[in-house]
């Protein structure tokens, strides 16, 4: 085994530990229901954000690891209604942030659960006088089963709050949801339907029970397995755990041989490779990669890890954005090479490039792309895919930023 990885083989081992670097499919060929599965198994849980300007959040990673696939085989995979005697493959819950797990790992975030509905019922002034709500909530999916918020909710409801404007249904919900008494039995037109436990769970999942120090240290051996590569708070930060938690069980896990202790170059941390990464000579791959992908999720890893800052601007006002309102860091090879904000007009079925940059010290830090016009000719054939995936046709470029001269003009070829 090894004990010190170059910055460049960290990287490697990065991308190939999250699915890159392998053949995607085609449109005439496109990934089917085992490639699905296959890639949940190794990255373990899929972001979901409702921003849908170009994609929902949990699409863009599936295609930039497997490229064409059709996205309601997805849906059918996760989305679709759940019984216990038929249940999904994969449900949701708050692991890192709101995301899809496979439905074997739902037992090991009962500690979660039980310690948000302690700690909610002290912090959250709107459950200690909502009690009534909640149980109301309880009996209303006992007696009608699976049910979106909307169709559950009743005029003595009011809109509340600052921001979402959920109403009290809604609040409930998500509380309880928090803390495991209710599941996502799926979605329609990414409509959550909320269902008891008892509704859409295994009662073999339901009654497993499982220790904090043991689920903490199979979701770290997840997360190490899911990213290759780490430091404890790269490990920590995957499933969003505290460190307390993951110290205890990284230890564990050397000392069984699954994690290897190394030195990354460049990293001021201690590190650990997990024992089935593989570090390639080479990643040869394109990909756009989500806001919410786990390569970039966490913001400070990315920077150490790509040298790549990255920032998403939807929050941020028009005047002050300065690469655009949803732009996405582009990978070649092992580097991330810049940034384009890209919309799917749906109406005009247009594929809209706002703006395109390249990374400074491009060159130094990626190696031989042959200048702006070889990053275009590496980039647009990606863009074409999409474009394909998406139903969209063609591609036009607004040329804002300095990398969308060289995209126009190839497109143009």
């Amino acid at each position: 085994m090894v004990d010190s990885l170059s910055a460049a083989q960290a990287r490697r081992v990065l991308l190939a530990a999250q699915g890159f670097g392998r053949p995607t499919a085609t449109a005439a060929k496109p990934a089917g229901t085992r490639q699905l599965n296959l890639l949940f198994d190794r990255i373990r849980l899929l972001q979901l954000d409702s921003v849908n300007v170009y994609e929902r959040s949990h699409y863009q990673p599936v295609f930039a690891r497997l490229g064409h696939y059709d996205k309601s085989g997805l849906d059918a995979l996760t989305f679709g209604p759940a019984t216990p005697s038929r249940p999904s493959r994969y449900i949701e819950y708050w692991a890192h942030e709101a995301a899809l797990i496979p439905l074997e790992s739902w037992p090991l975030w009962r500690w979660k659960m039980d310690t948000l509905r302690q700690h909610d019922a002290e912090r959250y002034e709107w459950v200690r006088h909502n009690q009534a709500m909640l149980q109301w909530l309880r009996d209303e999916l006992a007696s009608t089963g699976p049910t979106s918020a909307r169709e559950i909710e009743h005029d003595a409801n009011r809109r509340t709050g600052p921001w979402w404007g959920w109403s009290d249904v809604k609040q409930g919900l998500e509380m309880l949801f928090r803390w495991g008494e209710v599941v996502s039995a799926g979605r329609t037109r990414f409509e959550r339907r909320y269902a008891l436990t008892a509704h859409a769970i295994p009662a073999e999942l339901r009654e497993r029970e499982v220790s904090r120090a043991d689920a903490h240290r199979s979701l770290v051996a997840q997360a190490a397995q899911a990213l290759g590569v780490g430091t404890a708070s790269d490990l920590a930060d995957y499933f969003r755990l505290k460190s307390s938690d993951v110290r205890p069980a990284i230890d564990e896990l050397s000392d069984s041989g699954e994690l290897v202790s190394v030195t990354v170059e460049g990293w001021n941390q201690p590190a650990w490779l997990h024992r089935d990464a593989r570090i390639p000579r080479r990643i040869h791959h394109v990909a756009l990669l989500s806001p919410f992908d786990p390569v970039v999720w966490d913001r400070k890893r990315a920077e150490r890890m790509f040298g790549f800052h990255y920032r998403i601007e939807i929050y941020t006002p028009e005047p002050k954005r300065q690469f655009g309102y949803y732009s996405l860091p582009v990978l070649v090879d092992d580097a991330l090479v810049g940034r384009i904000d890209v919309k799917t007009d749906r109406q005009a079925r247009v594929l809209r490039v706002q703006s395109a940059w390249h990374e400074e010290g491009l060159e130094a830090r990626a190696g031989g792309l042959g200048g702006l016009g070889g990053l275009a000719e590496r980039i647009v054939p990606t863009l074409r895919e999409i474009a394909q995936w998406q139903g969209m046709d063609p591609i036009t470029v607004a040329g804002r930023g300095t990398l969308s001269p060289a995209i126009e003009a190839e497109l143009l070829r």
